[in-house]
């Protein structure tokens, strides 16, 4: 029998990927060889969470695109340790898939492969996809306390890069005897005699009253070089050679030029990709920490730039002049209902122009620094305007004349056609569709035998997650049934001519519109422009998911349109 192995290794899991690999194929070779069974496919996911679902690992990916093919080279595959393939409900999302397709599931833990109509199995694969998620959250909350005490008990520097004032200097051997002898040493930070001084002027004129964009000016006047053009190593993905604004905020807000390490300023939050489809899992969000949360180190751990209260009197300054609240940023408040936010480019920087009222009228404006002029060897005025009210009428003319008519139907026609094959090749056969409703009607089983032991005086926390699950299975197989029982329609002419005429009286709307509600359809419907100030020309462009059209005017010159 042929078989395909999957496995997988990541940071968190602490090992080299290749001795990982090595012994779960081991593993998996010991269960299949007394049986006869032979691995002719290899599937390894090396640097991946367990947390991601198997849609989003390259080789899991890889995996299930070969057991949907009809060529195959194998019949079964083989998993050296399920903890590592599934993690929470993964299993139950999962496998589905391999039993619609007749492929078998070998695993250790079974002793053979997994039997789709044994609860025992079920039970067994889901109890390891809950350790496999009590395991992560266990790793990160040893790594979040150690660290924690690291920072605040020894002032440890926990790698990462260093702050621009800062080099790394050696600090000894890892106290950790393993770690010692691979030659692991402990670093710490030293002044850097370079770029200190400038950490140290930064701070002086910021607390004096200068702003941070007079200071990034001055920086760069003087030949200064900003962090990212001082050290490339480290930045290579920069590539502006002057001092911005940003970089000053920076250093001005970092509290370990005081001569504290300070570790928790940020935090990794993993958020739902989309609530309607639990399935695809989360996504990390790098978020900042509120202060009272940062963790500082109990005594100097190395030499500072700035005293302490230095460094409060620029938080205290910073927070005065660019904040009313406690929130760290300035509130925006705008009673102008920029009907163009954040649609509108300019043709000379490909920066976004943004919305700023003038003498009672509105404008997108677009300013550009001597210093970004200079690095970017534009020719760009200091500050370039486009009126709002000059292109409003030619836009709600050109979305009337373009997206109604012949050219409107042909669009929804292609629309509706390219939806209708899309759900034709999700429709399957009403084999699918009685082992979806098994599959629901097993669910409705377990579950009721959950509650039975419930009752009965079970673990309360260790039944809740096994209905959780079940009922994860249940909602999966309810919602793939829905789009199987009934089969698509292709949309008829009648159809497409209703919904032609109601955008038609939509875009009739439009002159009279509340102004928020035509922002709103301007940006759904893709509207995207393009300001070029030498001739006075506006190139819009409007994508839709059928097709892309680019067409040109002149605000102030000829408004009629022609197609490029």
């Amino acid at each position: 029998m042929r078989f395909a192995f999957y496995g997988r290794v990541s940071t968190e899991d602490q090992q080299d990927p290749q001795a990982s690999k090595a012994w779960q194929l081991s593993r998996a070779r010991s269960l299949i060889e007394p049986a006869g069974g032979e691995v002719v496919a290899e599937f390894f996911d090396i640097g991946l969470s367990r947390a991601l679902p198997w849609k989003r690992r390259p080789e899991a990916t890889r995996l299930l695109e070969a057991i949907k093919s009809a060529g195959r080279d194998f019949e079964a595959v083989v998993i050296g340790e399920p903890q590592r393939a599934f993690y929470g409900s993964q299993f139950g999302m999962t496998f589905p898939v391999f039993v619609h397709y007749g492929v078998g599931l070998w695993v250790p833990e079974v002793g053979g492969a997994i039997d789709p109509g044994s609860d025992a199995h079920d039970l067994v694969m889901s109890l390891y996809g809950g350790m496999s998620k009590g395991e992560r959250n266990r790793i990160k909350i040893r790594v979040h306390s150690a660290m924690r005490a690291q920072t605040e008990l020894e002032g440890r520097y926990l790698r990462g890069r260093p702050p621009y004032g800062y080099r790394l200097a050696d600090a000894g051997p890892h106290p950790n005897p393993g770690k010692a002898a691979e030659g692991r040493r402990l670093h710490q930070l030293d002044p850097d005699p370079v770029t200190a001084p400038i950490v140290k002027r930064i701070f002086a004129e910021y607390t004096v009253g200068r702003g941070m964009t007079s200071i990034a000016r001055g920086l760069t006047q003087d030949g200064i070089a900003c962090p990212s053009a001082y050290d490339r190593a480290r930045n290579p993905h920069r590539k502006t050679q002057v001092w911005e604004t940003t970089a000053v905020r920076a250093i001005l807000q970092n509290p370990r030029y005081t001569g504290h390490q300070v570790w928790n300023r940020a935090r990794t939050d993993e958020v739902l990709i989309d609530v309607d489809d639990v399935a695809l899992g989360h996504e990390n969000r790098h978020r900042w920490n509120d202060p009272s949360k940062w963790v500082w180190s109990r005594t100097e751990s190395h030499t500072p730039l700035i005293s302490t209260d230095l460094y409060e009197q620029a938080q205290r300054t910073i927070k005065k002049r660019g904040t009313n609240g406690d929130g760290g940023k300035a509130p925006r408040h705008t009673g102008h209902p920029y009907l163009f936010r954040g649609l509108i480019t300019c043709g000379i920087c490909d920066r976004k122009m943004v919305g700023n009222p003038n003498h009672g009228r509105l404008y997108y404006r677009c300013t550009a620094s001597r210093d970004f002029v200079r690095q970017h060897r534009i020719s760009h005025p200091p500050a370039l305007y486009l009126r709002e009210d000059q292109i409003t009428a030619p836009i709600d003319r050109f979305l009337r004349e373009e997206l109604t008519g012949t050219a409107l139907t042909d669009n929804i026609r292609r629309v509706a056609e390219a939806q209708y094959r899309a759900a034709l090749a999700a429709h399957d056969t009403a084999g699918e569709i009685q082992q979806l409703r098994q599959a629901i009607a097993d669910a409705d089983a377990k579950i009721s035998r959950y509650r039975a032991t419930l009752d009965a005086g079970g673990d309360p926390a260790l039944i809740a997650n096994w209905i959780s699950e079940t009922m994860t299975i249940k909602k999966a197989a309810q919602a793939r049934l829905g789009l199987t029982e009934a089969p698509p329609q292709r949309m008829n002419a009648d159809q497409i001519d209703v919904i032609a005429e109601a955008f038609d009286d939509l875009l009739r709307l439009l002159r009279d519109a509340d102004p928020r509600d035509k922002a709103e359809l301007y940006s759904r419907i893709g509207l995207r422009m393009t300001y070029r100030p030498g001739p006075e020309t506006l190139i819009a462009e409007l994508s839709t998911p059928a097709s892309s059209r680019v067409f040109d005017w002149c605000p102030r010159g000829d408004l009629n349109p022609h197609a490029r």
